[in-house]
């Protein structure tokens, strides 16, 4: 486990801590990496009941480190760090809480949408601009985010890929609650531990009920991915990339 992803047990509850505040925790691919293990080892740990995420610094999670995603590309295969991460909180048994501490963008949203609860600063920002760097949604947005927030809206966030608010996300289902920044953990902490006081057998097959209906969620993962891969090489996808490293507008053909 490397330090920009921290984790700790307590109270039944494991948090996992997106800890690279000076890159508003863009995630890596060893982030990826250490974040799926953690999930995984938790659903096999009978003292884990629930498991909360959140970031640290001012920034909840914003995307993927594109530097690192330049250098290191996901896979299509199933042992791709990225794959791993969505496969592990898209089947995770046991609880999943998220609090939103501040900004959100890309698997920052989506990852929400796997989670059970999730407690949002009331000024983050958020926004999933797939598409203005020649990419698809992932973790199953593309099935999901519709099913939350009809077509209109879904097409709007992800064609668009324009920023949104907190309140909006609140709307359209991806959060539970509003809180005010210094309280959003606080806030997610106290749900984290009603959960923890309750049986962990019926916490997992209550929540595997509800999920019965979004099974199909595993095979649209795959699907986005080979999309995804098709997207990364094409021409449109590079050019975004070079534009952001060479810190300028990009020009597509």
């Amino acid at each position: 486990m490397s330090d920009l992803v921290e984790t700790s047990a307590k109270d039944g509850i494991l948090t996992i801590r997106m800890n690279r505040p000076d890159k508003k925790n863009a995630l890596t691919m060893a982030m990826y990496e250490d974040m799926a293990k953690a999930i995984k080892d938790a659903d096999k740990n009978p003292d884990i009941r629930v498991v909360m995420i959140t970031g640290s610094g001012d920034s909840f999670c914003a995307g993927n480190d594109l530097q690192d995603f330049i250098s290191n590309p996901p896979k299509n295969e199933k042992s791709s760090p990225v794959l791993a991460f969505l496969e592990a909180i898209s089947e995770a048994k046991v609880p999943l809480v998220a609090a939103v501490n501040g900004t959100a963008v890309g698997i920052g949203v989506t990852m929400l949408l796997h989670c059970d609860f999730v407690y949002v600063a009331k000024d983050a920002p958020m926004s999933l601009p797939f598409v203005n760097l020649g990419l698809v949604p992932e973790a199953g947005a593309s099935l999901l985010l519709p099913r939350l927030a009809g077509h209109a809206k879904a097409a709007e966030l992800l064609m668009l890929g324009e920023p949104f608010t907190a309140q909006t996300a609140l709307e359209i289902g991806i959060a539970n609650k509003l809180c005010e920044t210094a309280d959003v953990e606080a806030t997610a902490l106290k749900t984290a531990k009603k959960l923890a006081s309750k049986p962990r057998e019926a916490l997992v097959e209550t929540k595997s009920l509800l999920k019965r209906e979004f099974e199909s969620v595993a095979k649209r993962i795959d699907e986005e991915a080979k999309v995804f891969k098709k997207c990364l090489e094409s021409a449109d996808c590079k050019e975004a990339l070079t534009a952001f490293k060479e810190k300028r507008k990009p020009k597509f053909n």
